[in-house]
């Protein structure tokens, strides 16, 4: 009968109330193409670095998706994000509790002592008619921040990726850094022994000798540089398989590979689609508005339909008391007054959906410069490395042009000297612009983003489960 008494209350209620509605969110209108827009010369590989025909850095990769510890952070935070999502759904399905007690009793009263035993066992149901949303709205936010979690740890798979194929290159590079180097300086030793001899003859300045002394040295001191860059590279790499810098030993591969062909940029709208980042940008804004619903239904009433069933036993003095019990009650509660608590919290919550907006269309936007960036780094560089072959070319001759004069007698070693620098440093340079060519070819793939994150991700958490059941 309290039921049916509270159904018109109820009709009243709802049609008094105004649902909240659905906010749309869209970026700034995306250009038809990018400005440096290529189709590439190939279609986009399931998994961007095989494209550089490497196995070594294919082994790394499959060992950085197994061992790296920000991907075991990664799972684990998706794991909480998963229970935090099974517990958003368990408020939306009616609670069960199993209740019993049973107890001994003794009171004195005239004419003796009274003595009891009673024991009851029931079951109690508690569920909240959501009405107003506000369990679903909750639910819902979830959901999307369950999915915008997966998506981070997607953005990290690209991020390391890409991290660990530059490390590696670096790593190549100063390897050929070094060899070039030590090259360079047996040629100097060559030279300056050639002076010293001349000198003997009092046929070379004094201030060749010193000036040849001090072009060996140079070089051997700037050696040092290229030690300490290959070894920060290689802890690098290091920690990124989980390991302890020095711990491993990586390939002494020391000749840096012609750069791959350029990945197809594909159309801008094409990258709301492939960047995670962007993606789960996108999920937190719609996860913030059913936020925004759930805030707005929580200064509703509240109803909660409850009942209990059970059995009673109790035995006072001989006289046996025993039967079953039932109670099914709707509970109401309305906020009165809460000194603007829930008015306050819809308010920091709609502050909280345009903060993520701008944040979303921000994403947006840099995510479209990374590829810009990208696409004008790589035509930049390629353009480079063939005005540095022209140059290293020139200064090898122009460096055996001076030194045939020199030995000969017809020029000063000042011109030996400067040629000298100039083809070392072209040579260097040149070595320096193809790594960087590789490594905006990196700088793109992960600015393109893609779809291979997802199935790696899938299939690690699937192993990781595993493991944690066999524990």
């Amino acid at each position: 009968m309290l039921i049916l008494r509270c159904i018109p209350l109820l009709l009243l209620m709802l049609s008094a109330c105004t649902p909240h509605a659905k906010q749309t969110v869209e970026p700034k209108p995306l250009p038809s193409s990018f400005s440096a827009s290529t189709a590439g010369t190939q279609a986009e590989p399931e998994r961007w670095w095989t494209t550089f025909g490497d196995p070594n850095l294919n082994r790394l990769l499959a060992q950085l998706f197994r061992a790296n510890l920000s991907i075991v952070q990664g799972h684990a935070r998706l794991s909480q994000a998963e229970a935090l999502l099974q517990q958003s759904r368990s408020f939306r399905y009616p609670s069960l509790s199993l209740e019993g007690q049973t107890g001994s009793s003794s009171q004195p009263r005239t004419g003796g002592d009274s003595q009891g035993e009673s024991s009851q066992l029931s079951l109690s149901a508690g569920f909240e008619l959501d009405l107003f949303g506000k369990l679903a709205s909750r639910n819902q936010a979830g959901e999307l921040n369950y999915q915008a979690s997966a998506l981070d740890l997607q953005s990290l798979y690209i991020s390391l990726s890409a991290q660990l194929a530059d490390l590696y290159y670096l790593a190549v590079e100063q390897r050929a850094q070094l060899e070039l180097t030590d090259a360079t300086i047996d040629s100097y030793r060559g030279t300056l022994q050639r002076i010293e001899a001349r000198y003997r003859q009092g046929v070379a300045a004094a201030v060749d000798l010193y000036q040849a002394r001090q072009n060996l040295a140079a070089a051997q001191a700037n050696r040092l540089n290229f030690e300490q860059a290959l070894a920060v590279a290689e802890n690098g790499l290091a920690v990124l398989l989980g390991d302890y810098p020095g711990s491993q030993r990586f390939l002494q591969q020391a000749k840096i590979p012609a750069a791959p062909p350029q990945l197809p940029s594909g159309l801008p709208a094409e990258l709301l689609a492939k960047r995670p980042d962007i993606r789960a940008a996108f999920l937190r804004v719609e996860a913030k508005d059913a936020e925004v619903a759930a805030a707005i239904a929580e200064r509703f009433p509240t109803f909660n339909l409850m009942g209990s069933y059970g059995l009673s036993r109790s035995n006072v003095t001989g006289s046996l008391i025993r039967g079953d019990f039932w109670s099914l009650l709707l509970k109401l509660s309305q906020p009165v007054f809460d000194a603007g608590r829930r008015k306050a919290e819809v308010a920091r919550s709609k502050a909280q959906f345009a903060e993520l907006v701008a944040g979303y269309q921000l994403s947006v936007l840099r995510g479209f410069q990374e590829v810009e960036d990208a696409l004008s780094a790589n035509r930049t560089i390629a353009a480079k490395i063939e005005r540095l072959q022209e140059q290293e070319k020139a200064t090898a001759a122009a460096q055996r042009l001076t030194l045939d004069r020199y030995l000969n007698g017809l020029s000063d070693y000042l011109p030996v000297l400067t040629t000298q620098i100039f083809n070392f440093n072209s040579q260097s340079q040149l070595l320096a612009a193809q790594r960087q060519l590789l490594s905006q070819r990196i700088s793109l793939a992960r600015a393109l983003g893609g779809h291979w994150m997802a199935r790696q991700l899938n299939t690690d958490h699937q192993q990781i489960a595993e493991q944690g059941t066999a524990k």
